[in-house]
């Protein structure tokens, strides 16, 4: 059975795999503080439904509360662990099912194992707040093993803490013309992919918010960092299908096991 991954743009995917959706990173607004959505409508409604969405960290684009609002009663939600007491906000959130989890952590969900693991970025709730809890990524593991890497720079052992994979989702940009320590640019994402040694990957992470009034600043920071990627990896992670999907597109993709 293949999997299919589906892009809504910024950080947020549909990985459906064993008859089961695993949402990351949702966000489903137009306009966040002081960024605009600036390419792809807004995800459709059934872009809410999932079994299961994942959050990688803290940050308001990451772990947005009025978007986890509208997710469909009953969907479980696995948070760093700490959250709840850093976003007093997941407490209302009644109608889903809230896990905290931290790294070498595995949740079941249906046929699928969700497996937290380190991620390199602050874990902090920005702009204020003492608490702090552990970015991550996630593997999900059922027909085929998908790494969703959430927001991170490179670290020692990321291969090793990762596992093998099939399928790569990794960040190669952000939401404005630079991008300071624990992120992956075009550069780093196809360094990591070559340190992963996933057969397919899909750049996510770039080309979907941008702040407003910087309309005019280095606009190719926006609209470059996908095909940068391709080109980088094709270098670096030569062998390795690039799937750069539009939003809402998705890809079906066979595993070889």
């Amino acid at each position: 059975m293949p999997v299919e991954v589906t892009w809504w743009g910024h950080a947020t995917c549909t990985v459906e795999d064993s008859h089961t959706r695993v949402l990351t990173d949702p966000l489903f607004a137009r306009r966040l503080a002081h960024l605009r959505r600036r390419r792809g409508a807004l995800p459709p409604a059934e872009a809410r439904h999932a079994d299961v969405a994942l959050v990688s960290h803290l940050h308001a684009d990451h772990l947005h509360l009025p978007s986890l609002a509208l997710l469909a009663p009953g969907t479980r939600l696995l948070v760093p662990r700490g959250a709840r007491r850093a976003v007093p906000g997941l407490r209302r959130l009644a109608h889903l099912h809230v896990s905290e989890v931290a790294p070498g952590e595995v949740t079941t969900v249906g046929r699928l194992a969700v497996r937290a693991v380190p991620a390199r970025h602050d874990g902090r709730r920005l702009p204020v707040g003492p608490h702090r809890s552990p970015a991550l990524g996630y593997v999900v593991e059922g027909e085929a093993r998908s790494y969703f890497a959430g927001d991170t720079g490179l670290f020692e052992g990321m291969a090793e803490e990762v596992g093998p994979v099939d399928v790569a989702l990794l960040p190669v940009g952000g939401w404005g013309p630079y991008l300071g320590e624990g992120h992956l640019d075009a550069g780093r994402a196809a360094e990591a992919l070559s340190l992963l040694g996933a057969p397919s990957a899909v750049p996510v992470h770039y080309g979907t918010y941008w702040p407003i009034g910087m309309d005019a600043v280095r606009p190719h920071e926006f609209h470059s960092p996908g095909h940068e990627f391709e080109r980088l990896a094709a270098r670096r992670a030569p062998g390795v299908a690039v799937h750069r999907l539009g939003h809402g597109e998705s890809v079906r993709l066979e595993v070889a096991r």
